[in-house]
């Protein structure tokens, strides 16, 4: 019996890059299918905000809830009903507690302040809906029209607050007596990457990235180890479902706008308008007040020393005593 043997003929060059490039394929899908669950697993997102859980909240925090066009808001009252209305609105991610040095001293010096989150933030609903400006204007008109607000109120608005101001007074001129701007960002327009409209990659990608969005809220300050516990303040917005989708739908809706237009018509309004701003702001840099004075000429400008993006809890003194300054012309206690 003769016995043959096989020669086994080694596989064409084209056919062992293809086998290399299907087994590199099913990895790269193992391990995105893994970061997918893990990140899945890990979410923070967890609690649902509805009138059970507000009613929850009520018996822990000192505002109130009121029911608008496009959701439920959440706000802090404080004074006499009896005189001017001092508004704080908040910067793009942080909510009201970022007034509460300036809600504080206004209080205790007896104006009458409120201080809100807007919608898709804090404690207010998160509609799944783009969050344009004319829904932040609708939000804070329903608002005041909820509380029966029908004198002119003094409009303060810090970092993107500066924008959601300038919409407000642009559509409502005659509901603003007063403007007072913190570091303010004013939107302008800005690309829009195409693949974070793809709802799935667009929330994994935003789930990823809000891993460093408590701990970045430091870098505004300019001491911030004089604020240990400010990034432990932003975390619990963060559990309620819809924050990221918030953020994300917020980002979206301003990528086109270009509020420097607006800004301008807003100057021309023969109105009183205060500008404060950290000499030493590394979000919004105080080299930006030149412009934004040049489209506010009835301005005023007051710049603060030793304070970064956050002059009214780093200089509270500085910064209240020029608000306090410009409240006095336009909105003062009646003894």
């Amino acid at each position: 019996m003769v016995e043959t043997s096989v020669v086994k003929r080694p596989l064409p060059r084209w056919l062992r890059v293809l086998r290399v490039l299907a087994i590199a394929w099913l990895v790269k899908l193992g391990l995105s299918v893994a970061l997918y669950a893990w990140v899945r697993m890990s979410d923070i997102e967890k609690l649902e905000l509805n009138d059970a859980t507000r009613a929850e909240l009520s018996k822990t925090v000192p505002g109130k809830f009121v029911r608008g066009r496009d959701g439920v808001t959440y706000y802090e009252i404080a004074g006499p009903d009896s005189l001017p209305l001092v508004v704080l609105a908040a910067g793009s991610s942080v909510p009201g507690y970022i007034w509460q040095p300036t809600f504080d001293s206004l209080k205790a010096n007896g104006y009458h302040v409120m201080r809100y989150d807007y919608l898709g933030r804090g404690w207010s609903d998160r509609p799944d809906t783009l969050l344009t400006q004319d829904v932040y204007v609708q939000q804070l008109s329903d608002l005041l029209d909820s509380l029966h607000v029908t004198k002119p109120i003094t409009l303060a608005g810090l970092s993107y607050g500066g924008t959601v101001i300038t919409s407000f007074a642009a559509q409502h001129p005659r509901r603003v007596a007063a403007l007072a701007y913190f570091d303010p960002a004013i939107v302008q327009p800005r690309p829009f990457p195409w693949y974070m409209k793809w709802d799935e990659l667009a929330d994994l990608l935003m789930q990823l990235d809000s891993r460093n969005w408590a701990k970045g809220q430091s870098s505004g300050f300019l001491h911030p180890e004089k604020f240990p516990d400010w990034p432990e303040r932003y975390v619990p917005q963060m559990r309620y479902k819809g924050f990221r989708r918030g953020r994300l739908l917020a980002n979206e809706a301003n990528a086109e706008t270009d509020m420097r237009p607006v800004l301008e018509e807003v100057g021309k309004y023969p109105r009183p308008v205060l500008v404060v701003w950290g000499k030493q702001d590394p979000t919004v840099p105080f080299s930006r007040s030149e412009p934004l004075m040049k489209a506010l000429p009835h301005a005023k400008l007051v710049p603060v020393d030793s304070a970064g993006h956050l002059p009214q809890w780093e200089q509270p003194a500085v910064t209240h005593t020029a608000l306090f300054a410009f409240l006095k012309e336009n909105a003062a206690p009646k003894k």
